[in-house]
């Protein structure tokens, strides 16, 4: 069966998609730890991944740099911070969460509740300065 991520990818799930090509597809978490907190996959289904093929996360980590320089353009952060987790959804990920300081990538911390609006303009905002 297709994790939720491929099923997002495939568009059966609705997402707040901030930047896509061929290989990968970046979204908004909906349980963020900040405001743009992003997650980056691999259109191809793997569940680890360090079982991704090392050429497609290569591609991931360039995807996610170029996804990571819109983020600071529209949320303020002293750097975005890359976490790697995999343990909740079977297809590989990368978070990419906005931070001031070391507390804001806690997975630990209450998430935020934003509204689809709220969402909206922070995906609007991180595509627009990824397809500059």
């Amino acid at each position: 069966m297709a994790s939720i991520f491929t099923r997002i990818i495939n568009g059966e799930i609705p997402s707040y998609k901030v930047a896509e090509d061929d290989n990968y597809y970046a979204f908004l978490d909906i349980n963020p730890l900040v405001k743009g907190h992003t997650l980056v996959v691999p259109k191809k289904e793997v569940d680890y991944l360090f079982d991704v093929d090392d050429a497609t996360l290569g591609g991931m980590a360039v995807f996610s740099k170029k996804v990571a320089k819109a983020i600071e353009t529209v949320i303020p952060c002293k750097r975005v911070g890359v976490a790697v987790l995999g343990l909740d959804v079977p297809h590989a990920h990368i978070h990419l969460i906005p931070i001031n300081s070391g507390t804001d990538i806690e997975f630990s911390r209450p998430k935020l509740k934003l509204s689809p609006e709220e969402f909206k303009e922070i995906a609007s905002g991180i595509s627009k300065a990824f397809n500059k």
